[in-house]
């Protein structure tokens, strides 16, 4: 019987350490498989952010011909009101050469 103890000894450390083998393997399975999902998952991410940030672009795009188009406006307000306020400078002198024609012809 002593030949026969080292032997179930034998069988059944093998049989833990394989059970520990199995187990480890099943666990870097398990984290393997996560990892695969996270970079599915990363790179739908990706996808979208590249969509956002294309979406982001044209909105600056149509902001900077906005602006470009506000800043035309703006210089065309500006001779505008350059012109009006010469006009309303000149309009004493107009009201006064227009009420000394108006008399002379009159008289």
């Amino acid at each position: 019987m002593a030949a026969s103890d080292p032997q179930p000894k034998f069988g059944q450390s093998v049989k833990s350490l394989l059970s520990d083998k199995v187990n480890c393997c099943s666990t870097d399975v398990i984290a393997l498989t996560k990892q695969v999902l996270k970079g599915s998952h990363s790179s739908e991410l990706l996808g979208q952010a590249a969509r956002n940030m294309v979406m982001q672009e044209d909105s600056i795009l149509h902001s900077e011909d906005s602006l470009r188009k506000m800043s035309i406006i703006t210089t065309h307000l500006q001779y505008q009101q350059e012109a009006i306020q010469k006009n309303v400078i000149r309009l004493p002198q107009y009201i006064q050469k227009r009420t000394t024609y108006v008399r002379d012809f009159r008289v």
